[in-house]
């Protein structure tokens, strides 16, 4: 199950128990996670990266590419609420 809230600076989405947030004035459009995991990132029309199916990538992968980013736009948290990417 998973649940998407968007505005005009954050996507949040969740993934099992994890919670991944894209912060789109921060994303510069490498696509870094896009080639680490093209089923669960794209493009928008903007260049900036956006959740697909991220269900569809199993957890260390995504991880891979959530890590991957190399601007840190992406956070992840996991259920406790603790951030686990970027890793300090």
């Amino acid at each position: 199950m998973s649940a998407e809230a968007t505005d005009d600076r954050e996507i949040v989405r969740v993934v099992g128990d994890l919670t991944i947030t894209i912060d789109r004035f921060l994303c510069v459009g490498f696509g870094d996670c896009i080639d680490e995991a093209p089923e669960a990132f794209e493009f928008d029309g903007e260049d900036i990266a956006i959740l697909t199916n991220p269900e569809k990538v199993d957890r260390e992968c995504l991880l891979r590419a959530c890590e991957s980013c190399p601007v840190d736009a992406i956070i992840v948290k996991d259920a406790a609420g603790l951030t686990i990417v970027p890793q300090d």
